[in-house]
C-alpha cells in the first residue's frame, strides 16, 4: 500500500494550552486507521488540522505526498478529504435527500446530477427509504448515517470519521460496521476516531493512541491492547482484555 496521509510532528497551541504535542501518524491508502484515546486527548483537534479547519502551530500535514498544511478546508475537500463531526447538525428544514445533495454539489453543479448522486449515496448508507423525510425528524442513528452520507457525497479519497458510532446502541453499531467496511472495500480510505473498542478491533488495520496531546503507541489493534502505557492511560485492564479477545476472534 502507498501512503495517503502523513502528519509530521504536528503541534497545536491555543494560548497556553498545548492541545496536540508533536504528533505524527501515517494512513495507508485503502486502509481503515483508528485514532483512540481519552476524552480531551486532542483527537478532534488533530482531525481539525488534517481537514483544514485549523492550521498547526508547527509541523506538516501531507496528502498524497503534497504539503497541504496551509490549504483551507474547501481546497482539501476538492482534493479528496472529507470529514464528519461529533455533533451532528443537519439542515433540519431540508429533506434527507437535499441534505446529502449539499455534499454532492462539490462535484456536481447541476441539481439533477447532485440529487442523483445523493440518492446513490443514500442507498449505500441505508437511508434510501427516508429520502423524502425532513432531516430534523431522524433518530440519532439516522442522523449519524446522514452525516456520513453528506461527507461521502463529496466523493472523498480520505474520509475522516469523528465518533460516527457515538450515541448508538449495540444493535445500531453492529448494523453500521458493514457499511463502513463496504465503503473501504470500494476504495475510500478511512481514518476514524472512536471510543467503541469492539468496532475499532473489527474495523481497523492500524491504531494510533493519543493521550494528553501526544502519540503514545501505534500498531495493530491486538498489539495496542497489550501496550501497558495504553492500558494505564486509556483502556484499563478490562477493556484491554476485551480488545484482545475481539482481535483473537477476528483472526
Amino acid at each position: 500500500m502507498s501512503t495517503l496521509l502523513t502528519c509530521e510532528n504536528v503541534t497545536k497551541r491555543f494560548g497556553g494550552l498545548l492541545a496536540v504535542d508533536n504528533a505524527s501518524l501515517t494512513v495507508e491508502a485503502g486502509s481503515i486507521t483508528g485514532l483512540i484515546g481519552p476524552n480531551g486527548a486532542g483527537k478532534t483537534t488533530l482531525f481539525t488540522m488534517i481537514s483544514g479547519f485549523a492550521e498547526p502551530t508547527s509541523g506538516r500535514v501531507m496528502f498524497e505526498g503534497r504539503d497541504i498544511t496551509a490549504l483551507p478546508a474547501h481546497i482539501r475537500a476538492a482534493q479528496g478529504i472529507a470529514r464528519t463531526f461529533q455533533i451532528v447538525q443537519p439542515f433540519a428544514g431540508l429533506s434527507v435527500h437535499e441534505n446529502i445533495a449539499v455534499g454532492a454539489y462539490l462535484r456536481h453543479a447541476g441539481r439533477t446530477e447532485a440529487m442523483d448522486k445523493a440518492e446513490a449515496v443514500a442507498r449505500e448508507v441505508g437511508l434510501d427509504a427516508m429520502l423524502a423525510q425532513p432531516a430534523g425528524a431522524l433518530t440519532v442513528a439516522g442522523r449519524k448515517r446522514l452525516e456520513l452520507a453528506r461527507a461521502l457525497a463529496t466523493e472523498p479519497r480520505l474520509l475522516l470519521l469523528d465518533e460516527v458510532l457515538a450515541g448508538l446502541n449495540p444493535s445500531e453499531i453492529r448494523d453500521m460496521i458493514p457499511v463502513l467496511q463496504a465503503i473501504r472495500s470500494r476504495g475510500v480510505t478511512i481514518l476514524i476516531v472512536e471510543h467503541v473498542m469492539q468496532a475499532v478491533m473489527q474495523l481497523c488495520d492500524t491504531v494510533y493512541v493519543l493521550a494528553q496531546g501526544r502519540m503514545i503507541a501505534s500498531g495493530a489493534p491486538g498489539e495496542v491492547a497489550h501496550d501497558q502505557g495504553v492500558v494505564e492511560a486509556y483502556l484499563g485492564h478490562g477493556a484491554a482484555r476485551k480488545m484482545q479477545a475481539h482481535h483473537e476472534a477476528k483472526s
